[in-house]
């Protein structure tokens, strides 16, 4: 190949890539223009999709949130095993470290009476009675975190002379755990029919899009005009209401929380404890804005093609 004809070529490939790139500029602009223009109406398309995607975050939200204030599944597994006043320091280590070895244990964690004296005094309002006491009255305490559920360990640790008594609430961690299985259930039910719901919303818009200008695409179609150039202004006009869709639905997010911090709080704290709601943090934020897109390029993009397929010419 020549020089001359090489340049050419690349040429055209430059001049084809900046055609193709002003269209877009073009359409994206173009797209928000349409939005702007009816600011009532894109408002109340924005309104629905946003509370459509908060509504199974918020569930989310909710899930995590509980989950870490029952102190998770994980430290629901915990087998607490508190052994008799007579064992000293080094009978309680050298339990600890024969735990330790079991194949079904992860983790031994060994708390002295005074360090159990020490977290009961920070918990508890009941400092000033503890100094009239004359010694520790607290026991020594094997906290084994199991790599089962536990039961097996916790009847294990019952028949061990050193030990006490073992607090291991199977019954409750699996309520707890089946419950958190059920919400988890529930919102991919609720996520999955929201989303849903935000596709329909987005396609009925676009349908009236093209109801409204149903005349100029035909014309466009009889000219030759691809079904890429055509519905390309309409699959902005989605995106653009998905990411403003999102930006709401994380606005009511952050202010559900807002809202709901106080009274947590002063629940809390009537117990002794503090306890704040964890929200969606930044990364949080930049997934529900492209989720939000995601879902509004996704609805554009099935409802330009099926009213594309309506209107396409038979005869030319």
């Amino acid at each position: 190949m020549s020089a001359p004809t090489a340049r050419v070529k690349e040429g055209g490939l430059f001049r084809r890539l900046h055609a193709w790139r002003e269209q877009h500029v073009y359409s994206l602009v173009s797209s928000l223009g349409r939005c702007l223009q009816r600011p009532i109406a894109t408002l109340l398309t924005v309104g629905v999709m946003a509370v459509a995607i908060a509504l199974p975050l918020g569930l989310a939200l909710a899930l995590a949130n509980v989950e870490r204030l029952s102190g998770s599944v994980r430290e629901s597994r915990e087998v607490s095993a508190f052994l008799k006043l007579g064992i000293n320091p080094g009978q309680a280590q050298q339990l600890a470290d024969e735990l330790g070895k079991r194949p079904d244990v992860a983790i031994v964690t060994l708390k002295t009476p005074a360090q159990g004296l020490q977290e009961f005094r920070r918990m508890s309002e009941l400092t000033g009675a503890l100094e009239l006491l004359d010694g520790n009255p607290l026991p020594t305490v094997l906290v084994l975190q199991p790599r089962d559920d536990g039961a097996a360990l916790a009847q294990s640790l019952r028949q061990r002379p050193e030990v006490a008594l073992v607090q291991h609430d199977a019954v409750w961690r699996q309520r707890l755990t089946a419950w958190l299985d059920l919400g988890q259930r529930l919102l991919w039910v609720v996520g999955s029919l929201l989303g849903l719901g935000v596709l329909l919303v987005v396609g009925n818009t676009i349908r009236l899009e093209f109801g409204a200008r149903r005349d100029e695409i035909e014309v466009m179609q009889q000219l030759g005009a691809t079904d890429g150039f055509i519905r390309r202004p309409f699959i902005y006009l989605g995106l653009w209401y998905g990411l403003a869709a999102g930006a709401l639905a994380t606005a009511l997010l952050f202010g559900a929380v807002a809202a709901l911090q106080p009274a947590l709080t002063a629940l809390t704290q009537s117990y002794g404890s503090a306890f704040r709601l964890d929200g969606a943090d930044f990364r949080g934020a930049l997934a529900i804005l492209a989720a939000g897109a995601l879902l509004g390029w996704a609805g554009a993009w099935l409802a330009s093609g099926h009213h594309l397929r309506q209107t396409r010419p038979t005869d030319l």
